[in-house]
């Protein structure tokens, strides 16, 4: 009976918790891109479609492993990844990615930056939209759905939200190009953002799909650079000049001033959302 309860404890710790799910739903990930893309090269598919095949069905694991896994682990319904809270979640997280990006890009145009070569097929949306349904969903289980959902269980939703803001900093100072402001606003969009965002309706939809249309308009839709998705033909070819505090530089749009106020603001809105909806997680004291 003491060896079961020690046992029940080790799992149960936060660090345990932690790594066994990244290890478990990345394994997953991992392993069905790696048979998938072995049988899809067999086929006769165009490229597009296999690289949408291999994002759905990473995204599709990478949620079923995250219900099932946690579901047995933790003995509880999965309420932050509900069908009834789906589709309003979805709607909002992808309007409020473009939006965000489309602000961005805005300011560069007013500005006299940004200016349009060509317009291409829609068809050229496809790439575009396969990487970041795949980054949307799988980065996003793990990140704010394992790694900080757990955090925030043992030590609070104020902890929880500085020690990831302050790890996303901490693991973008050496990237390529990385400035000041890179990684300040890697930090704020990608940390503080997306798990306010997550606290305000305690729903994993609402920072799945931001990253997705984030990620999806960037590139995608005005042809800007994104150091995290290659995008080799945008909906629109463009563009970008001036100053680096505006463009983002090497680092593209979302690393300007513009992207770190009006992250900020969104996030700071998402916790008034959040503290108004009493969504705030006290430390855990057990």
């Amino acid at each position: 009976m003491q060896k079961q309860t020690t046992l029940k404890k080790i799992l149960h710790f936060f660090l345990v918790k932690i790594i066994l799910g990244i290890f478990i739903i990345g394994g997953l990930v991992f392993g069905v891109e790696w048979s998938g893309n072995s049988l899809l090269d067999k086929s006769s598919l165009s490229d597009y479609s296999k690289n949408l095949i291999m994002a759905a069905a990473a995204a599709a694991i990478a949620l079923t492993g995250y219900i099932f896994l946690f579901r047995a682990y933790e003995n509880r319904r999965i309420n932050e990844l509900s069908a009834a809270t789906f589709l309003k979640n979805a709607i909002a997280g992808t309007a409020t990615g473009i939006i965000l990006q489309s602000l961005f890009i805005l300011v560069i145009f007013i500005t006299g930056g940004y200016s349009i070569i060509r317009v291409n097929p829609v068809s050229f949306l496809i790439p575009p939209f396969t990487a970041a349904l795949l980054a949307g969903f799988v980065a996003e289980i793990l990140i704010i759905g394992v790694f900080f959902r757990i955090v925030e269980e043992w030590f609070g939703t104020k902890i929880a939200i500085i020690v990831i803001t302050i790890l996303f900093a901490i693991l973008h100072i050496n990237s390529a190009g990385a400035t000041f402001l890179s990684v300040a606003t890697t930090a704020v969009a990608a940390g503080f953002l997306l798990s306010a965002a997550y606290v305000a309706k305690r729903s994993l939809w609402l920072p799945i799909f931001i990253h997705f249309g984030w990620d999806f308009a960037e590139p995608g839709l005005y042809g800007a650079f994104n150091p995290g998705i290659s995008i080799k033909q945008p909906l629109l070819t463009s563009q970008v000049t001036g100053s680096t505090l505006l463009t983002g530089g090497i680092t593209g749009p979302q690393h300007s001033i513009q992207a770190l106020i009006l992250c900020s603001i969104t996030g700071i809105l998402f916790l008034y959302l959040a503290k108004r909806n009493n969504n705030f997680i006290k430390p855990f004291r057990g």
